[in-house]
């Protein structure tokens, strides 16, 4: 059985989606774990999303989604800040705080979010943070 070009490519965008990711958790990860008996949860999950959210940014935008167009430089990264920061910032830390609050800790509770944002993000980073800008239709010049 032979899988189509358009399948092979998308499966092979999910995995070097998942590579940047897990470079984002386990970088985030790490840095919350360390920090939380030292910072207060904020910060702790504020400095961690931070280095991650730089590593899968450049992997992201590189790699993954290859929007490598300078003009989409600018429009991609104010994408990608909004969305981040209303996901990695807000919802991160109100999914830890909810998941604390029951008596889960974050070192714990970052994996079970991490599932939630995987196909979250995928599917947001697809759609609309990394997608390039339509390309100009070609125009039929008319000979009069």
């Amino acid at each position: 059985m032979r899988i189509k070009k358009k399948t092979r490519k998308l499966i092979t965008q999910i995995v070097e989606y998942m590579i940047a990711g897990g470079a984002w958790f386990w970088s985030g990860y790490i840095i919350i774990s360390v920090l939380d008996d030292k910072i207060a949860l904020f910060w702790a999950n504020f400095i961690g999303n931070a280095v991650g959210i730089s590593i899968n940014f450049i992997l992201n935008k590189y790699w993954v989604f290859k929007t490598k167009k300078q003009s989409d430089l600018l429009n991609t990264t104010w994408r990608y800040v909004i969305y981040t920061a209303l996901n990695a910032f807000l919802l991160n830390y109100l999914i830890l705080q909810g998941l604390r609050d029951i008596g889960i800790e974050p070192e714990i509770g970052q994996f079970l979010a991490a599932g939630f944002f995987t196909v979250w993000n995928f599917i947001w980073y697809k759609v609309w943070v990394f997608k390039g800008q339509p390309k100009p239709k070609k125009r039929i010049k008319h000979h009069a």
